[in-house]
């Protein structure tokens, strides 16, 4: 197997390489033929969008050619983030979200090749160790049932739900706990000094 090596890629160099990374998307996606130039568009929409956000960043993994990719942004302090979140926002993301310690996924795409090879695992921990994340948050569509299967085994969490606009979109909010683990804190979301709300 070809070695396969991760680069980091600013907002930029993603523009420039974002007819690629919607061709390893459709590569990537389990769409119907009819339903391929419609996904195409929606996730050219949605990156486009999404290279405009304050701190985002981006890894892409490459052998012969680009074979996965991960990107997202700090979630910011003010708790903007989780607008929309059903329920009350748990006390340690809220925590953790004013420290400024938390980073959301917004996308994991990687050929389907790959994915025996722990590529899309490997793609998200750089991308939040990179971050020095205390904590990593993403977002599911909650019929998408082999992802969240997937996310689960790797570690994480889900947490609850949010809705989404524009339209009628609820998705599913898993967390990745970055910290250390104890029998006092056993989700490794330890309240310290790194993470308390300031003053």
């Amino acid at each position: 197997m070809d070695t396969v090596r991760l680069r980091r890629l600013n907002r930029w160099q993603a523009e420039g390489l974002r007819e690629d990374l919607a061709d390893l998307y459709v590569e990537s996606s389990a769409a119907s033929p009819g339903e391929e130039f419609r996904d195409r568009q929606k996730f050219l929409l949605r990156l486009a969008g999404d290279v405009q956000l304050p701190g985002f960043d981006m890894l892409v993994a490459e052998a012969q050619s680009l074979t996965g990719c991960a990107f997202g942004v700090p979630v910011p302090r003010d708790g903007s983030w989780w607008e929309g979140f059903h329920g009350p926002l748990p006390q340690n993301l809220e925590q953790l979200t004013a420290s400024g310690h938390v980073f959301a996924i917004l996308d994991t795409v990687v050929h389907p090749h790959q994915h025996a090879h722990g590529l899309a695992r490997r793609l998200q921990e750089r991308l939040l160790g990179d971050h020095e994340a205390s904590l990593g948050v993403t977002l599911v569509d909650r019929s998408d049932h082999s992802t969240c299967a997937a996310l689960r085994t790797w570690g994480w969490q889900e947490v609850g739900q949010i809705h989404r606009l524009p339209g009628p979109t609820t998705l599913q909010v898993l967390v990745l706990p970055l910290g250390e683990r104890t029998s006092e804190h056993p989700d490794g979301l330890a309240h310290n000094d790194r993470t308390q709300r300031p003053e």
